[in-house]
């Protein structure tokens, strides 16, 4: 019988490493303030209209808005954590599911530890059980 089992991917922090989530988090920024910006012209584009609750179309747009401006900020949390972080720390990119074959007699603990993968500028440099 195969079950799923989680498995984390930890990234080594180097030089190399820090500039790509630097510009991976300062692009998500950018294109969160661009549709801040894109939901404030269909605001007023809409609030023009005859026969729209002006009320109704600014406090669904603000909704929105303020989903994107807590992404925002979150996004600046992550890049000030981004320039304390050391180079050589660990950090968990994300988590992913193995497909793992689980037989009678086998022990569960073992089978359910946690696993990692360490990858180094794009490249696994070990795979860890943590017991």
């Amino acid at each position: 019988m195969k079950i799923i089992s989680k498995v984390f991917v930890k990234q080594i922090v180097t030089e190399k490493s820090k500039e790509k989530l630097f510009t991976i988090f300062q692009d998500s920024k950018m294109r969160l303030e661009q549709e801040c910006q894109q939901l404030l012209f269909e605001q007023r584009k809409l609030q023009s209209k005859k026969g729209v609750s002006k009320i109704e179309v600014e406090n669904r747009f603000q909704k929105e808005i303020e989903k994107r401006k807590d992404k925002i900020n979150e996004i600046g949390f992550k890049l000030e954590q981004l320039e304390v972080l050391e180079i050589g720390s660990e950090i968990i990119e994300k988590e992913v599911d193995d497909l793992v074959e689980v037989g009678v007699g086998m022990q569960w603990d073992k089978i359910m530890s946690d696993k990692a993968i360490i990858i180094e500028d794009d490249v696994v440099k070990r795979i860890d059980e943590i017991r």
